[in-house]
């Protein structure tokens, strides 16, 4: 899909989403950190969506009401959307913003979105939405699960956006940025990244509720399998911000030309119409 033209006297209009839920601290953060970028307008899940991918909701209905975002001093238009991140992105565009954003932010996460917490990630998904649609967008997470002071993030949010505002991306193309948990003087710098390999050493521990039921509850330990200098996950480690370009198409095009090779000729299929030719 092309990117949507705006008109150069027209102010950039900005959506900012996440998965933490409209009333999570690093939304405002995010907020505060857009103004006076553009027109601001914030669409995002009414509970915490951590998680969740890239999942839409597609069985029951999706409802949006007006949302006074706590600790906002501008006052940014808000909703509030009984549904998923890339639900907020895709109701944003279709029915609720008054154009197509020029920028969509999704954010401040709290904890990394790093290698393949990539995929898991609502925080990703709303700003892959948006690069699925032909918008522009960027994911921000801040690297601390208990994090509390979004300044040094806010700031490194700002300075990235700016650069996208101005400069672009390439059709179809997002960032994945992942900030320290440090204080701004103490931020190394920017490098851009690949998403290193990883896995979750993961087991559900089954309980049982005050009715004797058995139900289990999922627990983990991230494990890093890359050590490689130029990955997200080793640039947080070193104290810099990671910006990692990253895309929705997820074909494996090294892989186009060996498998062309197999043979993938099938036998013939036997006459089973019980007709006996």
């Amino acid at each position: 899909m092309d990117k949507p033209a705006r008109n150069p006297s027209d102010r950039p209009l900005i959506l900012v989403s996440n998965d933490d839920g409209i009333d999570a601290p690093g939304i405002v953060a995010l907020v505060c950190a857009m103004q006076g970028l553009g027109d601001i307008h914030v669409v995002a899940p009414v509970d915490e969506q951590s998680a969740v991918g890239h999942a839409i909701t597609i069985r029951s209905p999706v409802r949006a009401r007006r949302w006074q975002l706590v600790g906002d001093p501008e006052h940014a238009a808000a909703f509030a959307v009984t549904g998923t991140p890339a639900d907020c992105v895709k109701l944003a565009v279709d029915k609720l913003l008054p154009r197509l954003p020029d920028l969509v932010v999704s954010g401040i996460n709290k904890g990394p979105n790093t290698a393949v917490n990539i995929i898991y990630s609502g925080t990703v998904s709303a700003a892959t939405e948006a690069a699925i649609l032909g918008i522009d967008s960027i994911a921000f997470s801040l690297c601390n699960y208990r994090a509390t002071d979004y300044e040094t993030a806010g700031r490194m949010a700002r300075f990235v956006a700016e650069s996208v505002l101005s400069r672009g991306l390439p059709d179809g193309i997002l960032l994945n940025v992942n900030i320290p948990d440090l204080p701004y003087h103490e931020i190394s710098g920017i490098e851009i990244t690949r998403q290193a390999r990883s896995m979750w050493e993961e087991s559900f521990v089954e309980r049982r509720d005050p009715f004797n039921e058995r139900y289990y509850w999922l627990s983990g330990t991230f494990v890093n399998l890359d050590e490689g200098p130029d990955t997200d996950v080793g640039a947080v480690e070193r104290g810099y911000v990671s910006v990692t370009p990253i895309q929705h198409d997820l074909t494996a095009y090294d892989q186009l030309g060996p498998l062309g090779e197999w043979k993938w000729q099938t036998e013939p299929i036997p006459n089973d119409s019980g007709t006996g030719q």
